[in-house]
């Protein structure tokens, strides 16, 4: 888990590479590419062509639509943003995560829980605010990437115990490239610069297929480290993605936050590792 969160984030600065005269969505549409073509054969070679298609249809879509837009808009917004900035507002994903638990799966979230996902936000905004006064909304991409992607964690707690993991990972792959070819072709047709297509070269085709091989296989290494070892002890080293990502950003871009905006990551990762915490905590205590 360490080795993926420390790996991960070279897949986000081939995308911002990448995305300086390519659009983040194409980018995308290039990494769920590359892992349907990759898990293709592995699907057929163990479970046949039956293995393509997953048991719940339509919820796996609707998860695979939610991953190919939280990957679109992170990719995007990386165009404009540092990749320390917009990972770190990303790490919003277990505050709404824990919102959206409370409001649609009627957990209980206490006082403490609910001031930490504040803090959290407010963080985030802090962050945010000075790429929203040079670049306006589009800042905030990775705050609607880190909404869809607690969305489809949720639904991926809720089918991993009864799909096969690459029938997953493949039916993911697929979606995403049919969704955001719908995407792609809708915004070239209405004229949107940041959805219109760019044709690669040979270079970028292959930035773009490094990126999709990062991609698939870190996540097929975490989805092995939460088979191994339970998630309060997983999940706080997924912070680690920052220290990498700052450190790559850095060597490769020159982008490196000052004491303030490491403060504000800071308040941010703070209220993510508490909530982390606290759940541990209460998932410890024996049940009346």
């Amino acid at each position: 888990m360490l080795g993926a969160m420390l790996i991960l984030p070279s897949m986000d600065i081939i995308a911002k590479y990448v995305s300086a005269n390519i659009v983040g969505v194409q980018v995308a549409q290039a990494r769920f590419g590359f892992q349907m073509i990759v898990l293709l054969p592995a699907v057929l070679a163990w479970h046949g062509v039956g293995g393509l298609l997953p048991n719940n249809l339509w919820l796996n879509t609707v998860r695979s639509v939610l991953m190919a837009g939280a990957i679109a808009c992170f990719f995007t917004a990386l165009r404009w943003m540092p990749v320390a900035d917009a990972i770190a507002v990303f790490f919003l994903e277990p505050m709404i995560l824990t919102v959206l638990s409370a409001v649609f799966l009627g957990e209980k979230v206490g006082w403490r829980r609910m001031l930490a996902v504040s803090l959290g936000f407010v963080g985030a905004l802090i962050v945010v605010r000075p790429s929203y006064d040079v670049f306006g909304p589009v800042s905030l991409l990775p705050m609607l990437a880190a909404l869809l992607f607690a969305l489809y964690l949720m639904l991926t707690s809720k089918l991993s115990h009864s799909e096969n993991i690459l029938t997953m990972q493949f039916w993911s792959g697929f979606v995403g490239v049919v969704t955001l070819n719908v995407v792609m072709a809708s915004g070239s047709f209405a004229g949107v610069e940041m959805l219109t297509f760019r044709p690669p070269t040979l270079t970028e085709w292959a930035l773009m297929g490094l990126a999709g091989a990062i991609g698939t296989s870190m996540h097929l290494l975490i989805v092995q480290a939460f088979r191994l070892a339970p998630a309060s002890v997983l999940a706080p080293l997924n912070y680690m993605e920052i220290v990498s990502a700052t450190a790559l950003g850095f060597l490769v871009f020159g982008d490196f936050p000052d004491a303030l905006k490491w403060l504000r990551i800071a308040i941010i990762v703070g209220s993510g590792l508490f909530i982390f915490w606290r759940e541990s905590k209460l998932a410890a205590k024996p049940k009346p």
